[in-house]
């Protein structure tokens, strides 16, 4: 049944190729890796792009903290570049071309998702991610991974690892009943780490801050937050608030290295009573 019904959608999408704006960026991409077309896309390869999959990714991210819909439509397709890119240098030495990313993932959608390609019916978000982690989960072990959590990227920052991880566990059943168990958890941990910091073992102390870390990213995960964009507001604010520190502290025609830190701690609450 999911295989028919990939064969009609796939007809489908095919049948639209020819008014596809995808296929035009197709066309400027090999032009531009062509002998007569730019030097530097040409000099690009799969390692030198990596930064600009990275620097666009967090432009993104970064259009919907500012909810600029228009600078979002822009980043969108400086994202979608890199993919194209990609694909054309995958397809110069006969791997993959950019059809058969979207066949796969097009295939991929339609597998993971029998209740609605299907005749499977499914009522709640939970049991759509645990049925996704089943299918998954076999997928993978046909491909050697044998645990949720293998296929995590290495280059994942660390605080999105951390609420990956905590997501992945949690679709298999393993987590916390409710927010207050989280933030106990998170409240035992800090006592480990005061508790260690007493004793003075270097090895220890960095092992119980790990842990207070991921227990905090979990208090975001239960909140429904997100941790990365918590942890940038909080940067953010601090920021604001050490500038109008400076600012406040040049008006006075006082100097740092001259100051105290009462002194410099009274103008500080000054400002955070501002409004």
């Amino acid at each position: 049944m999911l295989k028919k019904k990939f064969i009609k959608f796939k007809k489908e999408r095919m049948n639209k190729d020819s008014n596809c704006r995808i296929k035009d960026l197709e066309k400027i991409m090999d032009k531009l890796r062509s002998p007569e077309g730019c030097p530097w896309d040409r000099e690009q390869t799969l390692e030198s792009l990596k930064p600009m999959v990275v620097e666009e990714t967090f432009e993104v991210l970064e259009a919907v903290d500012n909810k600029s819909i228009e600078n979002l439509k822009e980043e969108l397709g400086d994202l979608l570049l890199q993919i194209v890119f990609y694909s054309r240098i995958a397809k110069e030495n006969n791997w993959f071309t950019l059809d058969d990313v979207i066949e796969n993932i097009s295939k991929k959608l339609i597998r993971r998702h029998p209740h609605v390609f299907g005749n499977e019916r499914i009522l709640s978000s939970q049991k759509v991610l645990e049925q996704w982690e089943e299918i998954k989960s076999k997928e993978k072990k046909d491909e050697g991974r044998n645990s949720i959590l293998d296929g995590l990227p290495n280059t994942l920052p660390s605080v999105y690892e951390a609420f990956q991880i905590s997501e992945r566990v949690k679709r298999v059943g393993f987590d916390w009943k409710n927010i207050e168990e989280v933030v106990k958890k998170l409240e035992e941990e800090i006592m480990e780490l005061k508790s260690s910091i007493k004793e003075g073992k270097d090895e220890k102390i960095e092992e119980e801050i790990g842990d207070v870390f991921f227990s905090l990213v979990n208090v975001c995960r239960f909140l429904n937050r997100d941790p990365e964009a918590i942890f940038k507001k909080g940067n953010k604010k601090f920021k604001n608030r050490f500038k109008k520190l400076e600012t406040e502290v040049k008006k006075r025609n006082l100097n740092f290295g001259e100051m105290k830190i009462e002194e410099l701690e009274d103008i500080w609450q000054e400002v955070k009573n501002e409004r």
